[in-house]
């Protein structure tokens, strides 16, 4: 009897090995490895034609001969051309919209939106081709209930029930269409791979399918992806490296915001946000973020502070609230959502330092509003004024934007885009701002709106002092 030809690879990240291993030496994870049995690939001539695998005739020795090398000087460079997804917000993120040939990941939580958004964004598509919707996860009696919900009427949209990658490329390359959507990329697989659907091997070999069938036809293909419980696409990570534009949903799903990030973008900026609202008809684009953000802000009370970030080319009102309660227990709990928890252990620390207040023991809360995550460290002053407030039982005064990054000797640093940020506070109508003072030779040459004080700080104890 023939031995089985088998191996071993990491559910978490792909590394194989040809025995069982406890701890995987790639990623470090613990009983992560499941076995896999190696199917025979079929031989050139013998008719398996797309069954070959994903490398299909680029193994052709005919097909290499007639391939040429390029010099780099006598490439012609052309600009990307774009069509519009119909959606002003979508083609914001996208970069202007959707590139002939691309291959894009659209990631989040489970349903937070990602079939909606694609399913609105295949039927407005500013296209002449057509447009095929690949439903591996739902039938296509409940994409049509999704699509009698959204009101869309007459789009053509084509609809497979396929999710043999083999069987979807012949598809693909007879209909030809100038957008696909795969929902999702975990429920399909590829007879090549001898693994079952969703792990990282049918993933890879899969997503490097459509990517070659992206680049040899122009279409532009959405892949869906699922989500672990931290927050990451599930998969191997050279799937982000593959794509060519990365998008991630961000917000608590029980709110109706959602805002879609770009986190790479091969044809445009990243980190460039969009910011939608879900109602009855889908997702539909927020005109003034700002303003949705801080629709329900409470006014007047302890534990709350504004400032401005800037996510792509975008400035944003942010609200982050701060709770301090007196803990029992000798070790008080640090909980932050929205901000990076390090930092704000270490600038709790530099409040303690610098001030009167005492924190050890204290069990601290904070959270910026609406499900966003703010990475801009010109939050730092707000944070710190947040947690002030909270612990003084004394609001902000009313009408105040903070905007600083603080050292760690309690200096405020200057911030970037500083003209975006104040120009959002004037068209708010804030009537204060706090700025860091080396930002005060900038400011004088900007036109500022008659309304806005500009308040300089040059220290966090100055600028706690001003302020209450």
């Amino acid at each position: 009897m023939a031995k089985k030809n088998t191996t071993y690879y990491c559910t978490a990240c792909g590394y194989e090995s040809s025995g069982w291993l406890g701890k995987c030496p790639s990623c470090g994870g613990w009983n992560t490895f499941e076995e896999k049995i190696n199917i025979p690939k079929a031989k050139s001539g013998s008719g398996a034609g797309v069954g070959q695998g994903w490398l299909g005739d680029l193994l052709d020795e005919d097909s290499a001969k007639e391939e040429s090398l390029l010099t780099l000087d006598n490439v012609h460079g052309e600009a990307a051309s774009y069509f519009s997804s119909g959606i002003n917000e979508f083609d914001r993120v996208l970069g202007g919209g959707f590139v002939p040939g691309s291959l894009v990941l659209v990631g989040g939580d489970p349903g937070i939106g990602k079939s909606t958004l694609l399913l609105q964004a295949s039927a407005h598509a500013k296209t002449t081709g057509p447009i095929l919707y690949i439903c591996g996860e739902e039938s296509p009696q409940q994409v049509k209930l999704r699509s009698d919900r959204l009101q869309i009427k007459d789009s053509g949209i084509k609809l497979s029930t396929e999710v043999v990658f083999e069987k979807l490329a012949v598809i693909i390359s007879k209909l030809k269409p100038r957008l696909v959507v795969a929902d999702s990329i975990q429920t399909l697989y590829s007879d090549q791979t001898g693994s079952a659907p969703g792990t990282p091997n049918q993933i890879r070999d899969v997503a490097a399918g459509f990517l070659r069938l992206a680049k040899k036809l122009g279409t532009t293909i959405i892949l869906v992806g699922h989500v672990t419980k931290t927050g990451n696409l599930a998969g191997p990570r050279i799937l982000e490296h593959m794509v060519d534009t990365v998008l991630y949903f961000e917000g608590d799903k029980y709110s109706s915001l959602r805002l879609v990030r770009a986190v790479k973008n091969r044809f445009g900026p990243t980190n460039e946000v969009a910011l939608f609202e879900m109602g009855e008809r889908g997702l539909m684009p927020v005109e003034n973020p700002s303003e949705a953000l801080l629709e329900s802000m409470p006014q007047q009370v302890p534990g709350s502070a504004l400032s401005v970030i800037v996510e792509g080319t975008r400035p944003l009102v942010i609200e982050i609230q701060a709770l301090l309660n007196t803990t029992s227990y000798p070790s008080p709990l640090r909980m932050a959502q929205g901000l990076d928890r390090n930092r704000v252990s270490m600038l709790m620390a530099l409040l303690e330092k610098q001030t009167n207040m005492t924190l050890t023991n204290m069990d601290t809360f904070i959270n910026v509003v609406s499900g966003l995550q703010a990475d801009d460290p010109a939050t730092d002053l707000a944070l710190l004024a947040a947690i002030t407030s909270s612990y003084k039982n004394l609001p902000v005064r009313a009408k105040t934007l903070f905007c600083g990054e603080v050292g760690l000797t309690g200096e405020i640093r200057p911030v970037s885009r500083l003209s975006d940020r104040l120009k959002e506070a004037s068209n708010l109508n804030f009537e204060y701002i706090f700025l860091p003072g080396s930002a005060k030779r900038e400011v004088q040459k900007l036109d500022l709106a008659s309304g806005l004080e500009v308040i300089f700080v040059d220290q966090v104890q100055e600028a706690l002092d001003i302020c209450f």
